[in-house]
């Protein structure tokens, strides 16, 4: 545990900002000293005024006013919002969390890349599809000679989705190809990104299929350590990523299906497409406030 705890504020009280704040609360290196938005009958704002924690309604504007010291700020509004945003927390000095699909901060996924965090101004936590799909095509990319196609297809549940996800559909796509290409090498034009949206069935955690192919024949058992070895690594921060059967492999095709079980923090526990981005920002709040804390230490300590 740390000695301090890094001041924190979340912009944006919806489902995924309020999830957030449980998260924040719950961790020794997060101090959430403020939770912005525009409405302080939401029921996310009424959830932080029971918990204690400082709220306004002035949403970018309780930042930009400072009257709130943040060392970061979880941007949980919209990927057009962010764009504004972003200018002004590199102008404070704040360093942003990036929730929406905007592709303006650096694209993380913290079981691929965590260190180094601390020297970006902006992350990118990419999309849920990103958060889910990358870790495993990222091991596939190493596994397997040259992919020369990459499908995603996630499916989650129409009670997790909410009107900013919809309103940022093609932005969705565009940043998880793009973290797609980023940590796998394959072109954007070999990309292929599906969301389904289940309306009909009752409730169930987010899917995601992977299917990569290449020229040169795999085998099946030759995945098994990597593949057990990425899980394990999502897993640290991700309890509930699971691979949902054994990889299959068919000449130079692999397809791999996982699931993703949320915490249910405040967000139902079917809800893992939510849970994951938050999870996976999270943990790279956490690396950033260990980095920031040791660095605060040696500096104290060269002036001592």
């Amino acid at each position: 545990m740390l000695d301090e705890k890094i001041k924190v504020g979340i912009l944006g009280t919806g489902k995924i900002g309020t999830d957030l704040l449980i998260k924040v609360l719950r961790s020794e290196y997060l101090d959430c000293r403020i939770f912005a938005g525009r409405n302080l009958n939401s029921p996310g704002m009424q959830k932080a005024a029971m918990l204690k924690v400082p709220i306004s309604d002035r949403g970018i504007e309780a930042f930009r006013s400072g009257d709130y010291e943040c060392d970061i700020v979880f941007d949980a509004t919209s990927a057009a919002y962010h764009i504004e945003h972003a200018q002004i927390f590199d102008q404070l000095g704040i360093f942003a969390i990036d929730m929406t699909p905007s592709q303006i901060g650096e694209c993380i996924v913290p079981a691929i890349e965590i260190d180094g965090v601390a020297a970006h101004k902006n992350v990118s936590m990419i999309s849920c599809g990103g958060q889910s799909s990358i870790p495993i095509a990222y091991m596939l990319s190493v596994a397997m000679p040259e992919i020369k196609q990459l499908k995603v297809s996630s499916v989650v549940a129409g009670e997790s989705i909410g009107p900013a996800t919809i309103a940022n559909i093609d932005e969705y796509y565009r940043n998880t190809k793009f973290g797609l290409s980023k940590y796998t090498g394959v072109a954007d034009s070999d990309i292929d990104v599906e969301l389904i949206v289940d309306d009909i069935n009752p409730p169930s955690d987010m899917r995601t299929t992977i299917y990569a192919e290449c020229d040169t024949k795999i085998e099946a058992e030759s995945l098994v350590s990597p593949l057990e070895d990425i899980l394990r690594r999502v897993q640290r921060y991700v309890p509930g990523y699971r691979l949902e059967r054994k990889p299959v492999a068919e000449g130079g095709s692999v397809r791999v299906d996982i699931s993703v079980r949320g915490l249910g923090d405040y967000l139902p526990e079917y809800a893992g497409n939510l849970d994951i981005i938050n999870c996976a920002a999270i943990a790279v709040a956490e690396e950033f406030a260990r980095t920031k804390v040791s660095q605060r230490q040696t500096q104290s300590l060269a002036f001592s």
